[in-house]
């Protein structure tokens, strides 16, 4: 799946996952178990170690279908995504990720699906109360934090917790950071551009917000792209000086 959640969402607009380790193991240790039970006697040592090395080559076997299941729990996540049934994707990015816990691709995919949950999430009766939205944004910010923590350099991540950040948790100052860090690792990214230029001007730091609305202008081929930017730019210089 192309990862355009997170960019196409940019333009527009702009611990909570458990590991399940050694599974394989797992199973094997029941079955040595019920053949002790089976045995009518305690196992020795020898013959406990006789079992495994028979059982070995099952083990590997059931890692490799646990891995496959992984595997397809991310093709499903993928696609409830593209169809934008983002409760039900992130429920199969959590499974795969009980099998997969060092994934950071399916931390991103679980972030973007926790982010656009909070914003679907609506306060109905009208009293106020933002609690479930508030949740979801956070349930994002440790799933773009565990991806990122995994690897560090992760454009997507690093552009969807700016992202969150700045819109929906209105803290631009905590996404600077994080935007900036990855125009160091893809020095023409424009929508990162975009969000970094808009945190800088909601910091006030208009200065900031108008260099990089110029390198937009400087790196961008596309007419639209660069329009924008001058009509941000213009804005910014106008609440800066009062024009």
């Amino acid at each position: 799946m192309k990862k355009t959640a997170v960019i196409l969402f940019s333009i527009l607009c702009i611990s909570l996952f458990t590991g399940c380790k050694d599974s394989g193991k797992k199973v094997l240790r029941k079955r040595i178990e019920n053949m002790e039970k089976s045995s009518g006697k305690p196992m020795t040592e020898q013959e406990i170690k006789d079992s495994i090395e028979k059982y070995y080559d099952d083990i590997e076997e059931i890692q490799k279908k646990t891995m496959q299941i992984a595997i397809w729990y991310k093709m499903l996540g993928t696609r409830m995504l593209d169809k934008k049934e983002y409760g039900t994707a992130l429920e199969y990015f959590q499974k795969a990720l009980e099998i997969t816990p060092d994934n950071s691709v399916l931390y991103f995919y679980a972030g973007e699906c926790a982010a656009f949950l909070g914003n679907a999430s609506l306060d109905i009766s009208a009293t106020g109360n933002l609690e479930k939205r508030q949740n979801y944004y956070l349930m994002a910010e440790d799933a773009y934090l565990k991806a990122l923590a995994i690897d560090e350099k992760y454009v997507y991540a690093l552009l969807g917790i700016g992202i969150l950040y700045s819109y929906q948790m209105e803290n631009s100052e905590a996404a600077i950071p994080y935007l900036e860090k990855l125009l160091t690792i893809d020095k023409k990214n424009i929508d990162a551009m975009f969000v970094l230029a808009r945190c800088y001007y909601l910091t006030k730091q208009y200065d900031m917000a108008v260099s990089y609305y110029d390198l937009i202008i400087d790196t961008s081929k596309v007419d639209s792209v660069r329009k924008t930017a001058e009509e941000n730019k213009q804005k910014v210089l106008g609440q800066a000086y009062g024009n």
